[in-house]
């Protein structure tokens, strides 16, 4: 696939590597000048763009940037991706660490649906909870005992490109229902940050509250 990645951090620049290792095309954009990624593309292959171009004649669409800098990308950011590509998203609201006071997430709008709204795109929400030392070392064959599973959330044809990527990557992927209910994995929740099996992870899921822990509230 043809796959543009939208900010180049652990978690991205970890998709980067894992993606290209894998035979895909990956342009690969951050913040800066695709100069900047110059270090990335040597040592993966990825081509380095600018932000408004990752997305053009993309297969798949991953946005991974903080929470806060959502709203500062550039409108249609995604809209130049093939028609019916999935766009993941693998944010996370971090309002004391990190972000600030968003307030329509804190009255109650889960994370994700917040940043298609931003992007005006639907999205699926992956990525967000494992750690990205995990997601670079951890995937293994499919079949493998106590292989760790990724939640993935989200509406639509696309969810299940992005589930078999979540697979080639080398983890269980598990249907966490619809966008709606991302919140599930949101920080805070008891499948965030844990590397549990795929009936882990469903547990953890049904066990979730919508109300925010008070240490991911403004």
């Amino acid at each position: 696939m043809r796959i543009g990645i939208i900010g180049a951090g652990h978690i991205g620049g970890t998709l980067t590597r894992k993606l290209t290792g894998l035979g895909h095309e990956v342009r690969v954009a951050n913040s800066r000048a695709p100069e900047t990624l110059a270090g990335l593309a040597a040592e993966t292959g990825a081509t380095p763009v600018w932000a408004a171009d990752a997305a053009t004649d993309a297969d798949l669409v991953i946005v991974s940037i903080p929470q806060k800098n959502v709203p500062d990308l550039a409108a249609g950011i995604v809209a130049k991706a093939r028609d019916g590509a999935p766009v993941v998203e693998t944010n996370n609201y971090y309002p004391q660490q990190r972000d600030g006071r968003i307030d329509a997430i804190e009255d109650g709008t889960p994370e994700s649906v917040w940043v298609a709204e931003q992007i005006d795109s639907p999205v699926f929400k992956v990525f967000n909870g494992i750690y990205w030392k995990h997601l670079r070392e951890k995937g293994v064959p499919a079949g493998t005992q106590e292989r760790i599973a990724l939640p993935v959330a989200g509406d639509g044809p696309g969810k299940q490109t992005v589930l078999d990527l979540v697979d080639a990557l080398g983890f269980d992927p598990v249907d966490a229902g619809s966008l709606a209910e991302s919140w599930r994995q949101q920080p805070g929740t008891p499948v965030y940050g844990k590397d549990f099996d795929a009936d882990g992870v469903r547990a953890a899921l049904a066990e979730a509250s919508p109300e925010r822990p008070v240490e991911f509230r403004a």
